[in-house]
């Protein structure tokens, strides 16, 4: 690794304490209204869209981080459950964007209540029973990493409803997130995992993001020695599907 890299990696962790520092404080200004005095409904509103971004800021410090370890080369497989994982990322996810529905997967006692909470919200999930159950060996924060990306992209551009299916195929994890929005036109299917790219603004094809969320799944897919394909066209949404090995023991 370069001394710029190795420069740049530091900086990126040392943002970590802060960042936590002011999330305990948020938190305590939050919880402990007995100590700091009582807060406003305004008031709270603010430290709570406060603490959101927070997290999001820790979220992006974490992935930076694991997109640096992937650039070395460097995985670590270890045995995890299915379940674990894909409610985690959900966790993650609407943690930052809807703190009921976190709270509702957080408390839904099995698959099928699960299934349903996200159906109520537009995600059909697809997953059988025994898998949903399974202990794998993988690079857990990787594959949490590019599931997050994939299902916040599907969610950001779908019109309606999002699908994510899980299987397990040949000695592989297959992930496949789908929307039903706008597409991306065949032109553009290689292009979209270039660093920086963007589709245009005209028309139907409207600027999408940065160009990088695309760039760091393959990236970290292609490290765990997976592939990553996309289906899609305009006007018929788009399925973006994650297939990695997984390990016989960790």
């Amino acid at each position: 690794m370069g001394k710029e890299r190795i420069k740049i990696d530091f900086l990126i962790h040392d943002l970590k304490v802060p960042l936590a520092v002011v999330e305990a404080g948020i938190k305590s200004l939050l919880t402990r209204q007995d100590k700091y005095g009582k807060l406003t409904e305004k008031q709270e509103k603010v430290l709570r869209r406060a603490l959101r971004n927070t997290k999001i800021t820790q979220t992006l410090v974490s992935d930076a981080l694991e997109l640096g370890r992937s650039r070395e080369g460097v995985v670590h497989s270890i045995s995890c459950n299915i379940s674990e994982l894909i409610r985690g990322a959900f966790l993650e996810i609407f943690d930052l964007t809807d703190d009921r529905l976190s709270e509702e997967i957080r408390a839904c006692p099995d698959l099928s209540r699960l299934k349903q909470i996200l159906l109520d919200h537009g995600v059909e999930l697809r997953v059988e029973e025994n898998f949903w159950d399974r202990e794998v060996c993988l690079d857990e924060p990787k594959v949490k990493q590019i599931f997050r990306n994939l299902l916040n992209n599907a969610l950001k551009y779908r019109r309606h409803s999002v699908e994510v299916e899980i299987i397990e195929e040949k000695g592989a994890l297959v992930l496949s997130v789908s929307d039903d929005g706008e597409g991306i036109p065949q032109e553009y299917h290689q292009r979209i995992f270039e660093c920086y790219f963007q589709m245009n603004g005209e028309g139907s094809c409207p600027v999408r993001g940065h160009g990088l969320g695309l760039a760091g799944v393959m990236v970290l897919v292609e490290d765990m020695g997976g592939t990553l394909t996309l289906e899609s066209d305009q006007g018929q949404g788009a399925k973006f599907s994650v297939k990695i090995p997984l390990m016989r023991e960790c």
